[in-house]
């Protein structure tokens, strides 16, 4: 599973996702979340906290168009 750590948070994904639009797993410690990377919506999250999925969104943001090619990359 490709990956990328950016401020601590590991961002990646799974091949075994492919049938569903474009999203990324995020990972810290045991947290975990998913989000679409279109919208930057969290489509579910476990123990992350809202100041800690402010903080991912955050990211995102500033990396939305890099990950999407990323994804896009893997699964083209």
């Amino acid at each position: 599973m490709p990956s990328k750590i950016i401020n601590g948070f590991k961002f990646q994904f799974y091949s075994s996702d492919r049938g569903e639009p474009p999203h990324i797993h995020v990972v810290k410690a045991e947290k975990r979340a998913k989000i679409w990377l279109y919208n930057l919506e969290v489509s579910w999250s476990r123990d992350f906290s809202q100041r800690e999925l402010s903080q991912i969104l955050e990211i995102l943001s500033q990396n939305q168009q890099e990950l999407t090619e990323w994804y896009n990359g893997f699964f083209s």
